[in-house]
């Protein structure tokens, strides 16, 4: 059976995540033991403040850490993946899963990359937004319509039921009135710091670039697919990465080019189930399975084994 990982991305967060499979495996403890930044990412996983868990420049690289936990303890069960791929954020945890670079590499970079993220615009300027059950291109239509007003852009195809629209407030003010009046129903402000996957972080991406050139990235061993494409890609890693800050982020995509290709299943790797759901609306006929607990990794491998 050919399986697909899918990494978690930013806003699964939760205090206590992981501290449940530490306590338990072996091979989550040594992750964790293993990550070494400025601050104690087991401390704040485990006991928070929410406070601070929640804020991007800390949340990526908890959830990140996390996320390689319970990928070390579901490789340590003999599930080995065909796919990987990751929400934003969680291409960089499913790079990591391939060989691209360590986990304390990784670590470290989607520190200095929640930095960056939380500081790259100021605030109250920016929005996202998701626009649920509504047609894709009406969506990237009026997206085309509001220029006049500032940026306005698609950040995430996460299914066919959930289209993120980013950009400055008064041009996805604007398009979300005239997304109401063509007939969409519900649109939901997301809870982030700026407009992420726009093109507003333009300098925020030279800066990630110099971050990423400080490191070596290897050739990944698995099959990645990439938020920039949708699909496998053999560019180069760090210009990728560099893009993927502010581009559209082609989940649904990816899901999709997996499926053609023969994958059966999905793990989802890391705390939430955001992505089970987005799975479940592109396609309800491929199981999920969302490990991020004991209860959650036994009902896993009594599916998969």
């Amino acid at each position: 059976m050919k399986i697909g990982f899918l990494f978690a991305g930013q806003g699964t967060q939760s205090v206590g995540m992981g501290k449940e499979l530490y306590d338990t495996y072996s091979e989550a403890k040594e992750v964790f033991d293993s990550v070494k930044l400025d601050y104690d990412v087991k401390e704040l996983c485990f006991n928070g403040p929410k406070e601070t868990l929640d804020d991007t420049a800390y949340s990526q690289s908890a959830i990140l850490t996390t996320s390689m936990a319970i990928a070390n303890v579901v490789k340590s069960k003999g599930i080995d993946p065909d796919y990987v791929c990751g929400l934003s954020l969680g291409e960089y945890s499913a790079l990591c899963y391939a060989g691209a670079f360590s986990v304390n590499e990784a670590a470290n970079i989607v520190r200095k990359r929640g930095q960056i993220m939380a500081n790259a615009l100021p605030k109250g300027t920016s929005k996202m937004v998701a626009v649920m059950n509504f047609d894709k291109d009406i969506i990237k239509e009026t997206c085309e319509e509001v220029k006049s007003e500032g940026v306005c852009e698609i950040a995430n195809y996460n299914s066919p039921a959930q289209i993120v629209i980013t950009g400055e407030v008064k041009a996805v003010d604007k398009a979300c009135e005239i997304l109401k009046e063509k007939g969409a129903r519900r649109l939901i402000p997301l809870n982030v710091s700026g407009a992420f996957h726009s093109s507003l972080l333009e300098n925020a991406s030279m800066e990630l670039n110099e971050v990423l050139g400080k490191y070596e990235i290897n050739e990944p061993k698995i099959p990645v697919l990439y938020n920039v494409t949708g699909k496998e890609y053999d560019g180069d890693i760090k210009e990728i990465l560099t893009k993927q800050i502010k581009s559209s982020v082609y989940f649904m995509q990816m899901v999709e080019y997996m499926i053609d290709k023969g994958v059966e299943a999905f793990v989802e790797i890391g705390p939430g189930k955001v992505l089970k759901g987005f799975v479940r609306k592109i396609n309800k006929n491929i199981p999920v399975y969302s490990v991020e607990d004991n209860k959650s990794l036994e009902e896993m491998i009594g599916a998969l084994k």
